[in-house]
């Protein structure tokens, strides 16, 4: 892993994303390729999650929004699904201390309630012990899927309005937003590693408008130097959110009239 913790002079501290979300995919088979169980695939990317947070806050990237367990991983095999409890566990025993000198604030996002009881014990000291630190946010999404966190949204949108407490025309993106796990804090680049190429149910609200960055190599090996090639990449794009730049340009250049200038526009 490169040793450097200042940001390479070729990123520009000021176009760097405020917030990123990683989809850590392919620690069983990373674990495979060497011959190893599977267990240690998820071992080695815990400790590349925690070299990621550091780099995020010696960067000065915000906030750090890691996938670690869907609520469809509960159909892997037991041993593995226990194991990963265990893991989640230990680490944040082993972790919270370091994190909150560090001035990390973690959050979890998704349906705690089913989690073993020794895990939720220790996700409430996490977010309690930590919840005024501002050095950079670190959300860890366990038993998470994002349809069901925009039911619920909805859900609890809907029985406002049959309360009386808002009316139908009240209902918009922003008022569900604040009802989802992030509470409005949509990413600005999402990180998915092993070259799969799809969402996989996370974040599917929050992800309109961030920029996708994938990557074959596995998420154990996902170091700084990938990294770094991410940001660039995220650096290289010109983020319109919709808008046609290129098209209000060409329009204003060549003066044309207002109905040749809606059609550009549109097209």
């Amino acid at each position: 892993m490169s040793s450097y913790a200042t940001l390479p002079a070729d990123l520009n501290p000021h176009a760097l994303p405020k917030h990123v979300a990683v989809i850590m995919d392919g620690n069983g088979r990373w674990a495979n390729k060497r011959g190893l169980p599977r267990v240690a695939g998820h071992r080695q990317g815990a400790k590349t999650l925690k070299a990621l947070l550091r780099c995020c806050k010696d960067w000065g990237i915000g906030a750090l929004t890691a996938y670690a367990f869907s609520t469809e991983n509960w159909g892997r095999p037991t041993a593995e699904v226990d194991f990963l409890m265990v893991l989640f566990e230990k680490m944040l025993r082993k972790e919270l201390k370091e994190m909150h000198r560090e001035g990390v604030r973690i959050r979890f996002l998704g349906d705690l309630s089913t989690l073993p009881a020794s895990l939720q014990r220790e996700i409430s000291r996490a977010m309690e012990e930590t919840a005024n630190n501002t050095a950079v946010d670190f959300n860890v999404a366990i038993n998470y899927g994002s349809r069901n966190e925009i039911v619920q949204a909805c859900q609890q949108v809907a029985a406002k309005v049959e309360q009386g407490q808002l009316t139908p025309a009240e209902v918009t993106e922003s008022l569900i937003s604040q009802h989802l796990y992030t509470a409005g804090c949509d990413p600005d680049l999402l990180i998915r590693t092993s070259g799969e190429q799809r969402l996989s149910n996370f974040l599917l609200w929050q992800l309109a408008y961030t920029e996708m960055y994938f990557t074959d190599a596995f998420w154990p090996d996902f170091d700084r130097t990938e990294f770094h090639q991410a940001l660039a990449t995220f650096q290289s794009r010109d983020r319109r959110f919709g808008n046609a730049k290129d098209a209000v340009v060409a329009v204003q250049s060549v003066g044309q009239d207002t109905v040749a200038a809606q059609a550009a526009l549109i097209a």
